[in-house]
């Protein structure tokens, strides 16, 4: 069997797995994943994660150190792969490093999942968010022709491997390197947008590069580390609304919108400890940790298990709670009460039964954006745009 029958033969494997989950519903999308070669996506390496003390977290895989039918199992299999760690190519890694992913080749059902739920139709002109290695690019030039694409990458070396790939099999979108947050408004209007990689608010450039009825499917994140996805339709006037999505799904969050540097943090002295019905545990929670995030997002977290710590890297507001016995107990200092806002948040969220997040919603205007609960005139929490 030859390389490219091997790869068309695990093609269709792949397709028929996210199909007998669900993930993949349309014939038009079968057939793109069908047609585009994930391996030449993923180049000459890629990054496996390895977790232990005594040595770096991530080994480069390379494509020349292994048989031909192991790298393609490989490139075939539903999950992530890592192609860039703290700005160093799998393929330019001497050695295993240590490190935050920074670029990656998405799991499959994760794309498909999301091309699926944008709800494209053929005509439709779409923008891409987050290049990335260029598989999901060519997923929707298959699925709607070059001259509809128009992509977005923030690292311009990350840009011109997924311009080569595209390239080499014969597809030629609109590439243009940049921070995606601006959007690309020399193709405008739009009818998609899909974003690959996460944001604190939905970008209000994207407002004003697409047509009423347009889609926009983001993920939203915080500095907390929570995610939910949502898919947005856009009205007449030119506001966006629509709810979070089931399932959970997350991705690295925009480069413009990662967390500020801090030195040394330091806990002030004399604060007052109280008891608190809201643990630490409630980051564990997916939905959870989401609504917490919403209500103080301004706020970083550290510490882990059964003590956590916020910060507000704006007002320098701190608290820190603590597992205490059978119960916890919280310590707060500053100018803000950061676990009081929390409280009241979580609060919310348990009166309604502790909802998963595609009970919410969201409003995004030229003025404001707001997550919601249940529907746009239930308690909500306003975006830091």
């Amino acid at each position: 069997m030859t390389t490219t029958d091997a790869g068309a033969r695990l093609r269709v494997r792949l397709a028929d797995e996210l199909a007998a989950e669900k993930t993949l519903r349309s014939p038009k999308w079968r057939a793109a994943l069908e047609a585009v070669p994930r391996e030449v996506f993923l180049g000459d390496a890629v990054y496996r994660f390895e977790s232990g003390e005594d040595h770096p977290a991530w080994t480069p895989l390379r494509r020349a150190e292994m048989p031909e039918a192991e790298w393609l199992e490989l490139a075939y299999e539903n999950r992530t792969w890592v192609t860039q760690v703290d700005g160093v190519a799998a393929s330019c890694a001497a050695a295993p490093l240590s490190g935050p992913p920074t670029s990656s080749s998405s799991l499959p059902s994760l794309v498909v999942g999301m091309l699926e739920d944008l709800d494209v139709r053929s005509g439709d002109r779409v923008l891409e968010i987050a290049t990335g290695t260029g598989y999901s690019t060519a997923l929707l030039c298959h699925r709607l022709g070059d001259d509809r694409v128009t992509s977005v990458e923030v690292d311009p070396d990350v840009a011109e491997h997924a311009r080569t790939a595209l390239h080499r099999l014969g597809h030629e979108p609109v590439l243009r390197v940049g921070d995606g947050f601006g959007g690309a408004p020399e193709g405008a209007d739009y009818d998609r947008i899909i974003a690959t990689c996460a944001f604190r608010y939905l970008p209000p450039p994207w407002l004003y590069q697409v047509d009423a009825s347009a889609k926009i499917l983001i993920t939203l994140a915080g500095w907390a580390g929570a995610n939910a996805q949502v898919l947005l339709e856009v009205d007449e006037e030119g506001s966006a609304q629509g709810r979070f999505l089931p399932g959970y799904r997350s991705f690295m969050m925009a480069r413009a919108h990662q967390a500020p540097p801090h030195g040394p943090i330091w806990f002030p002295p004399g604060a007052e400890e109280r008891p608190t019905e809201v643990g630490a545990d409630v980051f564990e929670d997916w939905t959870g940790g989401f609504v917490a995030q919403l209500a103080v997002p301004g706020a970083i977290t550290y510490g882990i298990g059964a003590e956590r710590g916020l910060l507000d890297v704006a007002t320098g507001a701190h608290a820190r709670v603590r597992a205490d016995g059978d119960g916890w107990t919280v310590r707060e200092a500053g100018p803000a009460r950061l676990w009081r806002a929390v409280e009241e948040a979580v609060a919310v969220w348990r009166e309604a039964g502790s909802p998963h997040v595609s009970a919410f919603g969201m409003t995004a205007d030229p003025r404001e954006q707001r997550v919601w609960r249940g529907d746009p005139g239930g308690p909500s929490w306003r975006l830091p745009v």
